[in-house]
């Protein structure tokens, strides 16, 4: 395939990467701590998404696009509302979260965790 663009901009490993159901904007998270967002068409830097305190293991897009999900080693999945970066929420697992994925209708939030016993399941519209 032929090499777009590169992105530049975390301090640190970048470990997750989705795109926006309509592929208009990147999500990424890093060993840096922090998530930030790209503007595909152009490779610019959106927003930096900060609140975790350690990995941000797994990103993810809601259905509609308009919500992120990050997981990280800091034990907590966190909602982000993509238009202004904002936090809505943050969810507190025990664990290390590894992943995280919406339901195809977004009404659920699923993280694994790092104990590798457990999927946990949230409603999202609570």
């Amino acid at each position: 395939g032929t090499h777009l663009r590169t992105l530049i901009g975390h301090r640190d490993w970048v470990i997750s990467v989705a795109f926006s159901p309509d592929g208009q904007t990147l999500a990424s998270g890093s060993t840096d701590s922090e998530v930030r967002l790209w503007r595909t068409s152009h490779g610019t830097h959106l927003r930096t998404l900060t609140g975790h305190r350690k990995w941000v293991n797994s990103v993810a897009f809601s259905p509609e696009g308009q919500t992120l999900a990050s997981g990280s080693e800091d034990r907590s999945v966190r909602l982000w509302r993509v238009s202004d970066g904002a936090c809505l929420l943050t969810l507190t697992t025990g664990h290390l979260v590894l992943s995280v994925a919406f339901s195809p209708d977004g009404l659920t939030l699923a993280a694994g965790t790092w104990d590798g016993k457990e999927v946990r399941l949230w409603r999202t519209s609570d």
